[in-house]
């Protein structure tokens, strides 16, 4: 088991926190290049093919992971953007700071991982879809299947597709230069990391 942290986006931090999202890809990098060998336990590939050599995923089962998330620092503690509304009232007091550098201290979020598997990012399923969070009344969901639901009329628009909607997700956090290589379209190789929350760990323990 390792302590490790991971960024979510603002969007997804609200996910995690609703309870609607326990998997997250990521991509494999560097690119396996022609065939390569996957080993289970623990998971590795090895790029036969394409001279990469052992490519093993950020992380285990059984890690433990922080997650870093956009916050602040005032005078009382740490607050967070994820918690929108609520610190609505701190007006322009707050000055965020990017995710990438929150401390272990401030982490609020801790997942413990139960699998990680590799496979192409078009091989994700509708159940998958859901578990990474992606939001059923996002218009994406629609765009192929009729209209959008309203809340007084939820059934109006028919069954949300959440592939549609992975797909317009997974595409935003790409940069614009990477889409042809990494986007929906190019269909990449990922890690898949499914989890579930857990309470912070204390010195040399394990999550509940």
């Amino acid at each position: 088991m390792a302590i490790k942290p991971i960024l979510f986006n603002t969007e997804m931090v609200r996910a995690i926190l609703d309870g609607r999202k326990s998997c997250t890809r990521r991509l494999v990098k560097p690119e396996p290049q022609g065939y390569f060998e996957v080993s289970e336990e623990p998971l590795y590939i090895y790029d036969t093919d394409g001279n990469q050599g052992k490519i093993t995923p950020p992380y285990q089962p059984s890690d433990i992971l922080y997650v870093r998330e956009s916050y602040s620092e005032l005078t009382f503690g740490y607050v967070y953007k994820a918690d929108g509304e609520n610190i609505d009232h701190l007006g322009n007091v707050i000055k965020w700071h990017p995710s990438i550098h929150m401390p272990k201290e401030a982490a609020r979020i801790w997942l413990k991982v139960t699998d990680v598997r590799v496979e192409r990012l078009q091989e994700i399923t509708e159940e998958q879809a859901c578990m990474e969070g992606t939001d059923p009344w996002d218009e994406a969901c629609y765009e192929n299947n009729g209209w959008h639901p309203t809340f007084s009329d939820p059934d109006s628009g028919g069954d949300p597709n959440m592939i549609d909607g992975f797909h317009k997700l997974w595409d935003s956090t790409i940069n614009k230069s990477d889409i042809d290589r990494y986007g929906w379209g190019a269909n990449p190789w990922v890690w898949v990391i499914e989890f579930e929350r857990c309470k912070k760990p204390e010195e040399d323990k394990r999550c509940d």
